[in-house]
This record gives structure tokens, sequence and C-alpha cells, in this order.
């Protein structure tokens, strides 16, 4: 089979989807090559990140892709977000195929974004090296080759 019955489950039942109008941070992101675009808003009290939602428009493995990370980021701390990875994301999906990869960093990348939007809403300071400026950079993206 392609695909791992978690990535099946999280394409087919989402978990947090939709769109928040009151969210303290937003980040969205995009591929050109492969036409995914991810959306994640975050609702942060005290610290710790309270609800998170996704809109993303692309493939199965992209949606797949922002469930889980919106479900790993869940409950955390702002600053733990951060440490989500793609291969983070790509392990608790019980794998994805090489040619889906770039759709797990698009993952990392639109959380990354988020809490970079709540760190400029709320005028928090941080190391801008924390945050790459597009994928181009990642070794493991199939979108740019």
């Amino acid at each position: 089979m392609l695909y791992s019955e978690k990535v099946m489950d999280h394409f087919q039942n989402p978990r947090n989807v939709g769109k928040m109008d009151d969210a303290d941070g937003v980040g969205e992101v995009g591929n050109a090559v492969c036409g995914d675009i991810m959306k994640i808003y975050l609702k942060v009290k005290d610290g710790i990140i309270t609800d998170v939602k996704f809109n993303t428009f692309g493939c199965g493995s992209a949606i797949a892709t922002s469930s889980m990370a919106t479900e790993m980021i869940k409950g955390k701390r702002i600053e733990d977000a951060l440490e989500l990875s793609n291969k983070a994301v790509v392990e608790a999906l019980d794998g994805l195929p090489a040619h889906k990869i770039h759709c797990s960093v698009l993952a990392e990348e639109a959380v990354k974004a988020a809490v970079k939007d709540y760190y400029d809403r709320n005028n928090i300071p941080y190391d801008p090296a924390m945050f790459p400026a597009d994928c181009s950079n990642c070794e493991n993206c199939s979108a740019k080759k």
C-alpha cells in the first residue's frame, strides 16, 4: 500500500480543520511546484497553544500532514511548537512516499510561520534564524528537484 492507515485516516477524517477569525497567530505557506497551500491558525493562552486549526489546499498527503501537525502541537507551549520537525510528522503518520515528503516540510513551515506571526503580534523577541525564509534550503524537499 502506498499510504499508511494513519495517513489515510488523517486525510479522510482530518482533525482541527477550519478557520479561526480571532487567531493569535496565523501562518500560510505554499509550494508553487506542487500547488499545495497550508494555513495554520493558533490560539494561545498563557504561552500554551489552546486551539489550532488549519486550511489546506492540496493533495491527501498535504491534508494528512496538516492534520497530524496540528494534533502534535495542540496543548503544547508555543516555543515547543518550534521543535516540530517534518521528520516527526512523517514518523507520526507511519511514513510518506518519498515524493510526498515535501508536504511534511510545508506543515512544519506553516506551524513555524504561525508561531512567528504570534511573536510579531506580541512583540516577543526571537532569533530570525529560527524561521527559514522558504523551503529551498531543505535537503529532503523533493519539490525542488
